[in-house]
């Protein structure tokens, strides 16, 4: 759990915060309870706490991906929140192996095993679920809503979804899907030598700049199918940039599998990523939308104790931390699944 106190230094008084580092399919993050806080941080600290100990040069324990933030429900009496801040300072409306870190946070804070979670866009039914590996802290994570409506990404483009299509002006090879879950993704499904080509970050990079399609930029996606019911994800994520693996992507991927792979509603499909490995579950409801399921790990990596302040400050030096002795039984676990 995290606590907040006050500790007298040299005749001044710090606020002392206890985070932990973790991390779902190797996404890393620093999860920060504001609900402990005597008062919530402004946004100007939010995001500056996010890029001093986010950073990978000069953060703590080599960085993270961003911070997620639980606060206090806002559509509820009850309850608790996610928000997911990237380490450059921007917000995302969701994140699937973020919420798996949160939900086994949550259900060891609160003693539950099954609640809802308020994000962004939507109230998340989350759960612990039977381990992947043997000691392996695993959870499911509900991911909605879905949605195929241009606008809601947005992307600009002449028709009201973008299934199976190209973008002659991008590569005059690969075919695109636009889907929001509810972050906005693009995914193609590609050959290895492509899934790790050059071509990729260039198309990624451009369209997170200045480009027509997407003023907001967008994650981006190439897929590789590995065999029935499996799939290799690899994502440049929106505000990140390249990284081991994106939870909403591995969902929306595995939807668009479904759509145009022949992959198979109800069962569960096999996600491989860089940084492990997920199990997915696409749903169908009667009135023909979609929600997904995403089952994975929720690894704790460590405690950091430090001040607010030096946070602020950047004295990074003066944090306390501990070790979970997590890590290394997920890194078994990782280099125990055949053809990784």
């Amino acid at each position: 759990m995290v606590k907040y106190g006050k500790e007298k230094v040299g005749g001044t008084i710090k606020v002392q915060l206890e985070l932990i580092k973790v991390h779902g399919s190797e996404n890393e993050f620093f999860i920060l309870d504001e609900t402990l806080l005597d008062r919530p941080l402004t946004q100007d600290e939010l995001v500056a706490v996010t890029k001093n100990i986010s950073d990978r040069s000069t953060g703590l324990l080599k960085g993270a991906d961003g911070v997620l933030l639980v606060g206090a429900a806002k559509r509820k009496e009850s309850g608790e929140s996610m928000r997911v801040i990237n380490y450059d300072g921007s917000e995302a409306s969701m994140c699937g192996n973020g919420l798996r870190t949160i939900a086994r946070y949550l259900s060891e804070k609160n003693k539950v095993d099954e609640f809802v979670v308020e994000t962004m866009h939507a109230d998340l039914q989350v759960k612990k679920a039977e381990a992947l590996g043997e000691n392996i802290q695993t959870f499911q994570v509900e991911i909605s809503p879905v949605s195929f409506d241009v606008e809601k990404l947005p992307f600009n483009w002449e028709s009201k979804n973008f299934i199976d299509q190209s973008l002659p002006e991008l590569s005059t090879s690969l075919r695109f899907s636009a889907v929001a879950v509810p972050n906005p993704h693009l995914i193609s499904f590609v050959d290895h030598e492509t899934l790790t080509s050059p071509l990729f970050e260039k198309l990624a990079r451009y369209l997170n700049g200045k480009n027509p399609y997407f003023p907001d930029g967008v994650n981006i996606s190439f897929v590789e199918e590995l065999a029935n019911q499996e799939i290799f994800v690899r994502t440049f994520e929106r505000g990140v940039g390249f990284t081991n693996a994106c939870g909403t992507a591995m969902a929306a991927s595995s939807l668009i599998y479904v759509l145009l792979k022949d992959g198979i509603l109800e069962e569960k499909i096999q996600v491989k990523n860089p940084g492990g490995m997920v199990q997915t579950i696409v749903h169908k409801k009667e009135d023909g939308t979609y929600w997904m399921d995403l089952i994975g790990n929720a690894t704790f990596l460590n405690k950091v104790s430090i001040s607010l302040e030096d946070i602020l400050e950047h004295k990074l030096d003066n944090a306390r931390i501990e070790s979970f002795g997590e890590d290394k039984v997920y890194r078994e676990f990782i280099e125990s699944l055949s053809n990784f």
